[in-house]
């Protein structure tokens, strides 16, 4: 019991130290002169993704692979499969940005490439499945391709999206990033270790845990800007949301944790593979054929269904 009130109390300061962390940012990149858009692409969509950049961090430091590999899989199966699934049920999501038409194609991009560089034993002839650091570096150089052509693509376009941001004065908003990286550290501390001492007690795979608690706690910041954005009909913020952060977990997170440790991959972590590939292409082909180029509620609703099935899957049903 008191390793899972740790591990509620690690959520907590990771959400708020990220929350913190983004609003005193954004406050000082106004300060310096810095565009709207460009905060948005890095500074907010860092901060939705710092929650797993610090859970695999840690865990990497810690040589907990299994957790880093299922904590990135898991989001982004959770993304696609748990958020927009219940976004769509909600309300359909409409596709209307280029940029999301852009990032789309690359989050699937994203997922074959997970895919071939832990696939050594059946590409390679090696004698272990490993994502190694040579790997990590591929992946962090498409972060920064995808980083570079999205801030130019922007520029150069007319952006309907406002980005809220509160305005602190400098001293303030360099103490809230000092608290906002001190959430985050320590959040994500007692996260790794509450998760790996519940997964002993329970007999239970640090891929196991990696794949459900600790992915559904990180996915948190996503689920909660997806769901506010459906409720006021910003479907596309909800969808390129989402995606965004997938491409974040997979080149950047996946690429920093992989280069701090190279990360193991397990056999049975293929079914985990293979599930974020497939649902990387059931999104691509749910916005891309069709005429409305949008996720209907029916569609939505294959999307949650299938992500209970997985869960029930993990669990043993």
């Amino acid at each position: 019991m008191f390793d899972f009130l740790l591990l509620l109390g690690g959520f907590v300061a990771l959400i708020f130290g990220a929350d913190k962390l983004v609003d005193a940012a954004c406050s000082l990149a106004t300060k310096f002169g810095i565009p709207n858009i460009v905060i948005g692409l890095t500074i907010v969509a860092f901060g939705t993704s710092a929650p797993e950049l610090v859970v695999n961090v840690i865990a990497a430091i810690n040589n907990n692979t299994e957790m880093v590999l299922g904590n990135v899989l898991g989001s982004n199966i959770f993304n696609v499969l748990g958020i927009l699934g219940i976004s769509a049920i909600i309300f359909p999501l409409a596709v209307k940005s280029n940029t999301t038409w852009y990032e789309i194609p690359l989050s699937l991009l994203a997922a074959f490439v997970v895919f071939i560089a832990a696939a050594d034993i059946y590409l390679n002839q090696n004698l272990t499945n490993i994502i190694s650091r040579s790997d990590a570096i591929l992946l962090l150089l498409f972060f920064a391709i995808f980083l570079v052509y999205n801030i130019a693509i922007s520029k150069s376009e007319i952006v309907d999206e406002i980005i809220e941001i509160k305005k602190y004065k400098t001293l303030t908003a360099v103490l809230f990033i000092f608290i906002g990286l001190t959430g985050l550290v320590i959040g994500g501390q007692l996260i790794v270790s509450s998760a790996t001492s519940i997964a002993e007690a329970f007999g239970l795979s640090e891929r196991f845990i990696g794949l459900t608690i600790v992915s559904i706690g990180t996915s948190l910041p996503e689920l909660a800007t997806s769901m506010v954005a459906v409720r006021k009909k910003n479907v596309d913020i909800a969808i390129g949301n989402v995606v965004g952060s997938n491409i974040f977990n997979i080149f950047f997170v996946l690429g920093i944790s992989a280069f701090i440790t190279p990360v193991v991959v397990a056999s049975a972590s293929f079914v985990d593979i293979v599930m974020n590939l497939a649902s990387g292409i059931l999104l691509f082909l749910f916005v891309f054929t069709g005429k409305h180029r949008r996720i209907d509620r029916w569609e939505g609703i294959i999307l949650l269904g299938l992500y209970i099935a997985y869960l029930m899957y993990l669990i043993g049903f």
